[in-house]
This record gives structure tokens, sequence and C-alpha cells, in this order.
């Protein structure tokens, strides 16, 4: 299954790296304020699901344009795709943009795939088996101290985001890292915790089909996912926190305050390590470290 989610990604990036030839040809149109879709956005959609479903006609699909337009909405095995995750770095030439293709399989993601066509770039993991970039075995950074390490996040965009909080935490870490990065593409900005380019990556309002792949990724490279409070997460709670497990624990404290979770955080402070994520409240082992 792996193996046909790598030529899925490969197709896809195939398109997008065409559609790159020439972007000013490219047509775009909005689904809201800030948040883009292209006509590549679909065909790279398009191959993916043609692509899993030749192969797997009897597995669910859900993906971030189609929904669950495609296979089988019941089935115990449901591929979660973004076809192009940071589409807006895409329409104007910035290159950190990427595909991501999951299994989820009775609720727990087994299979993962990031590609990043710009640079050949594939990162796969397997449930158990670790993750890989281009076939190496990869492992988060092994940094412990805050002041040394380099963090990665995502702005807001959409109309109603908190954007005064959002600085706020913003300003938390920054005070208190190397360096704090927004590349714009979570699903690469989960690539790269899991590969140790970065130390660490913290968004919100991100949804199911950025962070699946990714999250795979990163457990099976030793490193923990959850919300801003350090708990287990959930494929739809829009609150995404990841990182070596030492600087997972820091960054908790300091963003724990600012989750929507913040109430569920022991009275101690502690902050229990995020073996799970979960969709639609069933358990899914997240793989921890």
């Amino acid at each position: 299954m792996l193996n046909v989610a790598i030529r899925a990604a490969r197709a896809a990036g195939a398109i997008i790296n065409r559609a790159a030839l020439d972007i000013e040809a490219v047509r775009v149109s909005q689904k809201q304020v800030n948040d883009f879709v292209t006509e590549v956005d679909h065909a790279s959609e398009a191959a993916i699901i043609d692509t899993l479903l030749a192969t797997y006609p009897s597995h669910g699909i859900l993906a971030e344009e189609s929904g669950q337009a495609h296979g089988s909405a019941t089935a115990d095995h449901i591929w979660i795709i973004d076809p192009l995750d940071g589409t807006t770095n895409f329409i104007h030439g910035f290159p950190v943009y990427c595909v991501s293709i999951a299994l989820l399989v009775k609720d727990r993601i087994e299979q993962a795939v990031v590609y990043d066509p710009t640079r050949n770039d594939l990162f796969t993991a397997t449930r158990g088996r670790g993750a890989f970039m281009n076939d190496r075995r990869i492992r988060v950074s092994k940094r412990t101290q805050l002041p040394q390490c380099l963090i990665a996040t995502g702005f807001p965009y959409r109309q109603g985001d908190d954007f005064p909080t959002y600085l706020k935490m913003m300003g938390d870490v920054m005070q208190r890292t190397a360096g704090l990065r927004r590349p714009g593409a979570a699903a690469l900005d989960l690539a790269y915790v899991a590969a140790g380019f970065s130390d660490g990556f913290f968004e919100a309002g991100l949804k199911a089909w950025d962070i699946a792949a990714g999250s795979l990724l990163v457990t099976e490279a030793g490193g923990l996912i959850g919300n801003f409070t350090g708990e287990a997460g959930d494929l739809n709670q829009a609150e995404c926190l990841a990182a070596n497990p030492r600087v997972y624990a820091q960054l908790a404290q300091l963003l724990g305050k600012y989750s929507r979770f913040q109430s569920a955080v022991r009275p101690s402070g502690e902050h229990r390590p995020p073996i799970v994520l979960k969709k639609n409240n069933a358990a899914v082992p997240g793989g921890a470290a």
C-alpha cells in the first residue's frame, strides 16, 4: 500500500512540476479570504484518487477538495489526501509545497507519504517500521534546550482567526528560541520535524489532511504530536504541536495556556505524552517515542 501511495504522490508531483513551469497560466479561484484553490489542486487530487482506487476500489477517500465524494465512505481503509499543501506558495512561485497522502485503517494511521516535488524529496512512514527520507532512516533532532531550537509555525489567515492571541504565542516562542519560521505547508513542516531539520512545530486551524501523514512521520521518527497542552491529539481538533520529546514538553508549557483544551491539563501542570491521535472520537495510536 505504501508503494501505491508513493506512485500516486509522484504522479501528482509531476502534474505540479509541469504547471510550475508556467504559473501565470494556472487558473486560480478563491474558496474564502486568503484560501486559494487552483486547477492544479484538482488535477493533482484526481491523479491521486485514480491511482489509489485503481488498485483498491473498495477503499474510502477523504480529500481536501472533493471530501468523501470518491470511494467507499464506510470502508475500513480511508486514504486522507492533500493534493497540494501550500497552494498560496505555489501560485506565487515560492517553492515550498508538497503532496500529502495517509492511510487510515480502522481509525489508525498506518501509512504516510509526503512528497516535495520541487526538491524530489520523498518522506515515508509505515507504522512500526520507522520514517524515511529518500530511503534514508530519519529521526527527530536531539536538541534539548529551547534557546538552541529552530521552531516552525503557520500564521492565521482566515477571517475570524484570533490574531492577537497568535501574536502572543509567537512572541513567547520567539523570545525563547533560536528562531521561528513560517514555511507555509504544514505537512512539509511536520516532515521536517521528523527529519530533524527543525526542532518543533505548532499551528492552529489545521484540518485532518494537513496533519494525517505528517503525524505518522513524526511519531515513527521518535517525536511526539498532540495539541498545545501536550495532550493526545485529534485529527479534527485544529491544534497541532509536534517536536522531539524534550522540546515538546517545553513548548507545551509555553503554549498550553493558549489552548482551548487547557482545562484538560492536570492540575499539577504535568502533561501526559500524546501517544494517540483520534478521529471521530475513536483512538488512533500515534506511536509514542
